[in-house]
């Protein structure tokens, strides 16, 4: 059983009717519930006004994977919990980052660059499969469509991947590294585009099969402290 963490920072849910209207008990609630269908999986949820913003030490060691969402409240973030949640990735834990959550934090923290982008209003979106070898992309279609989405448009300034699984097209020509992956330390750290929050993207079967696949992807076989004949480990940094 991989257990999971989905990260929210819950302000649109609650201070918009067209996002509340969307998603009842929060974005974070939605992706739980999906995961929580799958045998394969036991999720819980952390939203950013709970104490810690629920990323208590206790619960990043009982987190294989870590789900992140936010967009508004990037910088209400303890700098705390960004070096506590990227300790637990470089001890192994994965890191799933979703849509706007590219300016997070710990996205930013990870990757070492500013991670900005290009963005619109939504539009049509097709996700094409760029390495449908890579688990990320068991069992999904040579492309998945999603009616209308923010777009989010190169140039995107992360680091170079180590792979790219979809490439998103939309309708106004432009294109985005949609899925994408990158190793810290022991852990796995997946970036997933499509996600907005006035979109009901998160109901999408085929969006629910790439987060599930990301997941299964990003979780440890074990953790353990990164170590080098040089350096002392990070425990020994505390």
């Amino acid at each position: 059983m991989i257990n999971v963490t989905v990260w929210n920072e819950y302000r649109h849910e609650l201070k918009s009717e067209e996002v509340s209207s969307v998603y009842p008990d929060g974005i974070h609630g939605q992706i739980a519930s999906f995961l929580n269908a799958d045998g394969n999986f036991t999720a819980t949820t952390a939203t950013l006004d709970e104490p810690e913003h629920g990323l208590t030490e206790e619960v990043l060691e009982k987190t294989d994977v870590l789900m992140w969402w936010g967009h508004i409240a990037h910088g209400e973030v303890s700098d705390e919990i960004v070096e506590r949640v990227y300790k637990h990735v470089m001890k192994g834990m994965g890191l799933i980052v979703l849509h706007s959550g590219h300016h997070s934090k710990v996205f930013k923290r990870l990757m070492g660059t500013t991670c900005n982008l290009k963005w619109r209003e939504g539009d049509r979106e097709r996700l094409w499969c760029i390495n449908p070898t890579h688990p990320i992309a068991k069992g999904l279609p040579e492309y998945i469509e999603i009616e209308n989405d923010e777009m989010y448009g190169e140039h995107f300034d992360i680091p170079r991947p180590d792979d790219i699984v979809y490439l998103g097209w939309f309708k106004g020509g432009e294109v985005f590294r949609s899925v994408c992956t990158f190793s810290r330390g022991y852990g796995k750290v997946v970036y997933i585009q499509p996600g907005h929050e006035t979109n009901p993207t998160y109901y999408n079967e085929h969006i629910q099969q790439l987060i599930k696949n990301a997941a299964k992807w990003a979780a440890p076989e074990q953790k353990q402290e990164p170590k080098c004949p040089f350096f002392p480990s990070l425990e020994e940094n505390k």
